[in-house]
């Protein structure tokens, strides 16, 4: 008759690793590596090989435990200068940091329990009940307000106003689109030297109202000399320019 085994399942290698202390009550942080190690291979030389891909993340800890113990047993070379560092130092911090979570599991699990009997029922508040906002007194309200106070919040209230502000952008002008048509301003001209005999070109150029006005003057004036609808004199250099309608 075959010997049968009754295996308890574990999560992964850290959790039967932290079985084997506990059920030998000893200290986590003083593991005795080669105790542990013997009974962690007999629960591995017990495993079912059914699940390769389980039973290779226990052999992985098997092989780390084993290099643990050897670095144990292995005289300690002695240098003055090089700090002792424990071989079990790795294994200790992981343990350590899967127990926090493993307990913390149990902790939650524990509360979706207790959560599972509670029983809540839809709020019965009436609508008038509801409604209801209580007076506030005014009196109270402003019990501490002075005077100081507010124009210290009105100050500070400004201050973050002003850093809101894009000190560049801010002086940017409005920039809107003028249409302006240059046989519209031609017309204007012609009906302008019509009227006012000897006109002056900078008087002409004053009445304008923007740039893009004066600008598209300019251009009319060039295109009725080029027509030959008006004529240009100028008695000396630097002189007014005098506009006269050929028509």
């Amino acid at each position: 008759m075959d010997l049968e085994f009754k295996l308890q399942v574990f999560e992964g290698p850290l959790d039967l690793l932290l079985h084997l202390i506990e059920k030998n009550k000893v200290n986590i942080y003083d593991i005795p590596i080669v105790e542990i190690t013997k009974q962690y291979m007999e629960y591995i030389k017990e495993m079912q090989k059914e699940d390769l891909n389980i039973v290779s993340e226990f052999l992985v800890m098997a092989a780390t435990l084993l290099d643990i113990k050897a670095k144990m047993l292995l005289p300690k070379e002695e240098d003055p200068d090089e700090e002792d560092i424990d071989p079990r130092e790795e294994l200790v911090r992981r343990l350590l940091e899967y127990k926090k979570y493993k307990y913390m599991s149990f902790e939650l699990k524990d509360r979706e329990i207790d959560a599972e009997k509670s029983n809540y029922r839809k709020p019965s508040i009436p609508p008038e009940v509801k409604k209801y906002v209580p007076p506030i007194d005014m009196d109270k309200l402003m019990k501490d307000v002075t005077l100081e106070k507010l124009n210290s919040i009105f100050k500070d209230v400004l201050k973050r106003q002003a850093g809101r502000v894009d000190q560049v952008r801010s002086k940017f002008g409005t920039i809107e689109k003028e249409e302006v048509s240059i046989e519209d301003k031609m017309d204007y001209v012609v009906d302008f030297t019509i009227k006012n005999k000897h006109c002056s070109f900078r008087n002409l150029l004053k009445k304008q109202c923007s740039k893009i006005q004066i600008i598209v003057t300019f251009l009319a004036i060039l295109e009725l000399m080029k027509t030959g609808k008006i004529h240009i004199t100028q008695d000396n250099i630097f002189d007014d320019i005098i506009i006269d309608s050929a028509i």
